[in-house]
């Protein structure tokens, strides 16, 4: 059988597959410590939950409006401007199945074949993904460790051509947990707008921030700004929706219709009876967030000083999201190598940094229990030794 082209070049999720391997030993009887998935290991907090089996209970189960239903776009909408500083209108704003169907959504809409998209490295790794199967190209821009794994405005610029079309911008990051500062992501904006380019804006980890740290969201910036700015969001990370599968963006009229128009065809819109319990997450109270953040805040702390009182081992301190992201080179085994063996002799579960543009680093999540960090770093601590 011959298959699409783009669509067979697509590399299955690494992330994905670990953690199915993981699970896999688990069912086996093994007692895994797994730092793969990007999961909250809290519950959907109750009163989401009370508001969608509530929508449940009403007949709220038919199809919603390609967009999502109103009231979510108007809490959206509210939110976007209270706590954001972006004002954008209903109409602006997409309701999708999941952050990650968003960001297709847009890709699919915003390349044309040949079109070049930034992305900086280390990436997520379904971006590049994402924008070759929509027809356009990746171009990887690499954050130095000694520059917190952080892209500058000038290596952005050096790396812009007639064919560059968007830049994606993941503040706070996945993998790495770090965050740009407001000037930084100022600077990298005004490259945008002096070369007339769209900026594509991953915001999912913004709520998880620590030590004082502010997430920005380059549409705030300048009215320039806010008119090239694709914002994509979700639930779930603040709000441990993970399985409920919302996300949204808002952007300018024109890219919004296109994709939208995108989504009438493939999925429609999302859950019905699950954006109510979104409306909820957004109208009520965030004490659930704060809890949240504060356990990921106090396994941080603790899962980054053990890192770095590891032998061969080098991290930047996360100042955001829920992963750390050592560097292991110095430990003689590329990343893949040393996932498979780290499983393979410990049961312990990371993600090799090859596939977010980074060989030499893995990601653990940190989104676990705390004696389950303690238990891997004795692991890990172990493995090191054996090396």
């Amino acid at each position: 059988m011959e298959l699409n082209d783009r669509v067979s070049a697509i590399a299955p999720s690494l992330t994905l597959a670990i953690d199915a391997k993981a699970k896999a030993l688990i069912a086996a009887g093994e007692k895994v410590c797994g730092f793969g998935a990007g999961e909250p290991d809290f519950d959907t907090p109750e009163h989401v939950k009370d508001a969608a089996a509530k929508a449940l209970r009403e007949g709220k189960t038919k199809y919603a409006p390609n967009d999502g239903i109103l009231e979510l776009r108007v809490a959206i909408a509210d939110k976007l401007a209270f706590e954001n500083k972006l004002s954008y209108k209903i109409e602006q704003i997409v309701v999708s199945n999941g952050a990650k169907h968003s960001l297709f959504n847009i890709f699919m809409a915003l390349c044309r074949e040949g079109d070049e998209i930034i992305i900086p490295a280390p990436f997520w790794l379904s971006y590049p993904e994402m924008v070759r199967v929509a027809g356009g190209k990746p171009v990887f821009v690499h954050g130095l460790e000694a520059h917190g794994l952080k892209v500058t405005a000038s290596q952005v610029e050096a790396a812009i051509t007639k064919r560059t079309k968007a830049i994606v911008l993941n503040s706070p990051s996945n993998p790495t947990g770090m965050v740009y500062a407001r000037e930084e992501l100022r600077a990298l904006a005004e490259v945008a707008v002096k070369h007339n380019l769209s900026i594509i804006s991953d915001e999912i980890y913004e709520r998880m921030v620590y030590d004082g740290v502010e997430a920005v969201s380059v549409g705030s910036l300048s009215s320039e700004i806010f008119k090239r700015t694709i914002t994509v969001n979700g639930f779930s990370k603040p709000y441990a929706m993970t399985g409920w599968r919302l996300g949204y963006f808002a952007g300018p009229m024109e890219l919004v219709k296109a994709a939208s128009a995108l989504q009438s065809h493939s999925t429609s819109a999302p859950n019905t009876f699950a954006q109510y319990g979104a409306v909820a997450a957004l109208r009520g109270s965030q004490d659930c967030v704060t809890k949240m953040v504060k356990a990921f805040d106090e396994r941080r702390q603790y899962l980054f000083n053990r890192l770095t009182a590891m032998k061969g081992i080098t991290c930047v301190r996360p100042a955001g999201a829920f992963y750390v992201f050592p560097n292991i080179s110095a430990l003689g085994l590329s990343s893949i190598d040393f996932a498979q063996k780290l499983l393979e002799q410990e049961k312990m579960a990371v993600v090799p940094g090859l596939p977010f543009g980074a060989d030499e680093n893995i990601r653990l999540s940190y989104a676990c229990s705390m004696s389950n960090i303690e238990e891997g770093m004795m692991r890990l601590e172990r493995f090191i030794k054996k090396l």
